[in-house]
């Protein structure tokens, strides 16, 4: 039989993954290891701004017992996932959609019966899983995903999205006892363990301008002018551990806007879309106060908090002096460059910039306790008006409680959000910023960090569209979401879904405050395109009805959670109520006895194995174990210098002493850092001495506190 050794990660710390909910792993794979997932390909369908998604999974077994495969992994936040199937051989088996439960039922059932069955679920509107049971031996089993989202172009440029992997989230102030995130990760630098593959075809009633893209390596076709053909080149290393991201432009920035109309069974869909006026030569200039939130735990170790540094120094510098700023860094636990709000003058922001200079990152993700702490900050005055700006991989599992924070405190401040990293979790991300109406960028390697900068600058100048109000005038519709449209900053197309009774005739009327005055846009319906090519209408409005009412809210009642319901059983879509189940009636494990086999998945690109505290389980936590101890001070002192020299260098550097306190058992209870003639405690800087490798150990039975200054 094939084996899987596995290296189970759990940080004995509280700046770890607490065990709350279970945590994600290494595994480290032998050579005969059981891994089920063969292969993945995707293709992608464009037809103007609407994008239609086929992914085939094929499963296999090449052991010599049944298996169940469980593999987790990401789609875009915007999918709605419509349809299924199952192949075997030659039998393809329709998925049907049950509500979670039942569906779960009908899987369990199919299995004790012997018969291959495969079940999708989803676990946030970003996160799926897909359970194939009854794999045999030699088997190969296929499972085709259909999924459509509408693409909104920001500036003129189309973006297209295919996360392919989850990151390793941090669960440690998740109290709901979840076990989606407790999945086996390969080590960084390991191949990719399953074939990947992806294709796309453009097709524009515009010319097609320029297709790129700075993530993966592409072949493009042009049969035509208004055609582009997409190829993943054969040089990708590892293309399966990093999202993604396809850029386009069509000639001249044109977009793609108009009334798009589906009637189906009895139903009759619109989707509306409006490109917003031009920004105003005429911005009013108003002073600001911004709190930058820096994510530096342990899955920013490295390359992301590179990444970061150069963001924020960017960020920072091109802060006019009349703004104020302050930073918070959080891993654990969080610390603050001052205890108010600082003028941006030159000597003030490289305070800013040498403050995260000498920062690593390691520990734990904790987000919630990071965003309190920011509230309870002071302002200049109580008049001043706020921007939190978060900076994070998003890699935790707490996203509905931090959605539920922002919305209890909007009076606070704004939220702006910063991904930094391959993979990163934007549920959470275009979550904060959309409950806080504000916006997410993303950066995904170094290079983007100027050019997303000055995105973040242009958004902030002024509002291009506020006041916004629709009108239907001989058009009866209903049923629209969303039921108010909030101002709009980026240059984005305005975006309306929704029903309509009797003929497409009429106009749409889009009114507004602009730069420039009053604005208004009129649309007659009777130029709309009506086809039965819109189909993915229906789909899209559904899936927008779901967010409204589910995606960014945690409190809700039984009501809400019974409209989702009847939304994903009636339009077919995977919802966190409804799932997918297929079952081929062919019995072939008659005593229905299988192992579970979870597919492992690559650890995203640019992540240290310190995302899942790697480096603290495999090498050894830092503890101090029983060692005889003539003179206890002394020698702890000697033994901290050894083993922590240049970690000692490093912040004497920066600050005038560091004074560590440890417990009776070896643990360190409390590291403080003296700045200007005061005692400060740090836990970021406690985390990383967690996170540290000593080459001795020892324990003197009782607290000492080891002062070190300069």
């Amino acid at each position: 039989m094939k084996h899987i050794c596995i290296i189970f990660i759990a940080l004995i710390s509280s700046f770890g993954f607490a065990q709350k909910t279970e945590s994600p792993y290494l595994e480290v794979l032998t050579p005969n290891a059981i891994i089920p997932l063969k292969s993945t390909n995707v293709d992608v369908k464009i037809s103007g701004n609407i994008a239609q998604v086929h992914i085939a999974q094929t499963y296999q077994n090449t052991g010599n017992i049944p298996i169940e495969a469980k593999y987790i992994f990401p789609l875009s936040t915007q999918a709605a996932v419509h349809k299924m199937q199952m192949t075997i051989g030659d039998r393809t088996i329709n998925a049907k959609i049950f509500e979670k439960q039942e569906a779960q039922r009908v899987y369990d059932k199919a299995l004790k019966e012997g018969k291959r069955a495969a079940k999708l679920d989803q676990h946030r509107p970003n996160v799926f899983q897909m359970n194939v049971g009854n794999i045999m031996q030699n088997d190969q089993v296929t499972i085709d995903i259909y999924y459509t989202e509408l693409l909104v172009p920001t500036t003129g440029t189309y973006e297209f999205i295919f996360p392919t992997v989850v990151g390793p989230r941090f669960t440690g102030e998740n109290t709901s006892g979840e076990k989606a995130f407790n999945q086996p990760y390969t080590k960084k630098g390991i191949a990719d363990t399953f074939n990947f593959d992806l294709n796309v075809q453009i097709n524009s009633g515009i010319p097609i301008a320029d297709v790129s893209s700075n993530t993966h390596k592409i072949n493009v076709h042009y049969p035509n002018i208004r055609i582009a053909e997409i190829a993943l080149s054969e040089e990708n290393k590892n293309p399966s551990n990093r999202d993604f991201i396809l850029k386009y432009n069509m000639r001249g920035n044109e977009i793609q806007a108009g009334l798009l109309l589906y009637e189906d069974q009895g139903e009759q869909f619109f989707a509306y879309m409006m490109e917003p006026p031009k920004a105003s030569a005429n911005v009013k200039t108003t002073t600001k106060e911004y709190l930058f939130i820096v994510d530096v735990s342990g899955s920013m170790n490295g390359y992301p908090m590179e990444v970061s540094k150069k963001l924020l120094r960017n960020l920072l510098i091109n802060l006019p002096e009349t703004d104020h700023y302050n930073i918070l860094l959080f891993a654990g636990g969080s610390v603050v460059l001052s205890d108010k709000p600082l003028a941006c003058t030159k000597e003030n922001i490289q305070k800013g910039i040498n403050f995260l200079t000498n920062e690593r990152g390691g520990g734990g993700t904790q987000l919630l306790n990071a965003l309190k702490n920011a509230y309870a900050l002071p302002r200049i005055d109580a008049t001043s008006a706020r921007s939190m700006v978060v900076i994070t991989d998003g890699y935790v599992s707490i996203e509905r409680e931090a959605f539920q924070m922002i919305e209890e405190n909007l009076g606070q401040a704004n939220v702006f959000t910063f991904g930094i990293g391959s993979s990163v979790n934007r549920y959470l991300l275009e979550g904060m910023a959309k409950v806080s109406n504000s916006e997410s960028f993303i950066v995904t390697d170094m290079n983007e960090a100027n050019a997303v900068a000055e995105k973040f600058r242009n958004y902030i100048k002024s509002p291009l569209l506020t006041q916004i109000r629709i009108k239907a005038d001989g058009f009866d519709v209903y049923d629209v979401t969303p039921s108010s449209i909030p101002d709009v900053f980026a240059s984005r197309p305005i975006l309306i879904f929704g029903k309509y009774r009797g003929e497409a005739n009429g106009t749409l009327t889009i009114t507004g405050q602009s730069g420039n005055g009053i604005f208004q846009k009129e649309f007659k319906v009777a130029d709309g395109m009506l086809s039965k090519d819109n189909e993915a209408l229906r789909y899209l409005w559904a899936r927008k009805k779901i967010e409204r009412l589910d995606d960014y809210k945690r409190r809700f009642n039984d009501n809400t959670k019974a409209a989702v319901i009847e939304l994903g059983l009636k339009y077919n879509l995977v919802t966190q109520y409804t799932s997918f189940v297929a079952v081929d009636n062919e019995m072939v494990n008659k005593n229905g006895q299988q192992k579970v086999v979870k597919q492992p998945l690559p650890m995203p690109q640019n992540v240290n194995n310190s995302a899942v505290g790697a480096e603290a389980s495999v090498k050894g936590k830092t503890i101090i174990k029983k060692k005889t101890a003539k003179n206890n001070n002394e020698k702890a002192t000697t033994w901290f210098r050894e083993n922590y020299t240049k970690f000692i260098e490093k912040y004497l550097k920066k600050y005038d002493g560091i004074r560590v306190e440890i417990g009776e058992n070896g643990e360190l209870l409390k590291v403080e850092i003296l700045v200007n003639g005061t005692w400060i405690t740090n836990e970021v800087v406690m985390e990383q001495l967690n996170l540290m490798v000593v080459k001795e150990v020892f324990t003197l039975g009782k607290k000492v506190t080891i002062t070190i200054k300069k």
